[in-house]
């Protein structure tokens, strides 16, 4: 996969040389193409912005170098074009899962009060990080870009490790645990050390479902349980109610 970004911060982008996206990088798993705006301006200030037409505070990125930009990097339109702006659509898993099926994607960082919006004829889709404002699109790239790169194949050393990630099933993903077993008297929940792979598997399909439930109801509502997974939640809840009771008799 080959990425391309226009900015005016390329500096920014040092971030992606570091762990998975590091390695990756390192090991050709993607090529990064860093393109500074500023290289396609005409005047001696490299002024990539200006005032916006009928007033208002801030300033516009310029139409021109950023289509002189796009025209330089992909001239015959081999790349998705992405826009990172406000209005666009919020970035998903299952977008980072599409994105990384592309040989090429090309990155428009926004800056100041936006840009002019003659871009929409020149890129494919505009993507927001999510309902929050930041200073540019550069670092709402990395994230984008971190997140695709690690479903490329042979980037994650074990591939099964994306596949129970949180959102790819449109759940979040259960709890993990690691040693000790026991720390200051919160200890990790015994069903884990069974040895029993079918129970363990059934509660943490259960312990997705109820997080998800209490954490992100807006993505639970969204989501529909199979005949197996009421059958799991009805058994593992009716056997935490017998304990419950057991331990009040006791």
């Amino acid at each position: 996969m080959r990425i391309s970004v226009i900015t005016i911060f390329p500096e920014i982008f040092d971030a992606l040389k570091y762990g998975i996206t590091g390695q990756a990088l390192k090991d050709g798993g993607y090529e990064l193409n860093l393109v500074n705006l500023r290289d396609f301006t005409t005047d001696v200030h490299k002024t990539v912005d200006d005032r916006p037409f009928g007033g208002g505070p801030g300033m516009v990125m310029l139409i021109e170098p950023l289509y002189k930009a796009i025209n330089a990097v992909d001239p015959s339109h081999r790349c998705h074009r992405i826009l990172m702006g406000c209005s666009g659509k919020v970035f998903s898993q299952k977008m980072a899962a599409n994105l990384a099926k592309r040989d090429e994607i090309l990155f428009i960082c926004g800056r100041y009060e936006g840009v002019d919006e003659r871009i929409a004829h020149f890129i494919d889709e505009e993507i927001s990080l999510g309902d929050f404002v930041l200073s540019g699109g550069e670092l709402a790239v990395c994230a984008i870009i971190d997140s695709v790169v690690r479903l490329l194949p042979g980037v994650v050393g074990n591939p099964d490790s994306v596949l129970d990630e949180s959102f790819s099933a449109e759940l979040l993903e259960y709890p993990q645990y690691t040693r000790p077993r026991d720390f200051m008297g919160y200890r990790v929940p015994d069903i884990l050390f069974s040895g029993n792979h079918e129970q363990i598997r059934r509660w943490r399909r259960y312990q997705s479902i109820i997080r998800t439930k209490e954490r992100r109801p807006d993505l639970y509502e969204k989501f529909s349980l199979t005949d197996e997974d009421k059958k799991i939640i009805s058994q593992l809840e009716a056997s935490y109610e017998d304990s419950e009771n057991s331990n009040e008799s006791d």
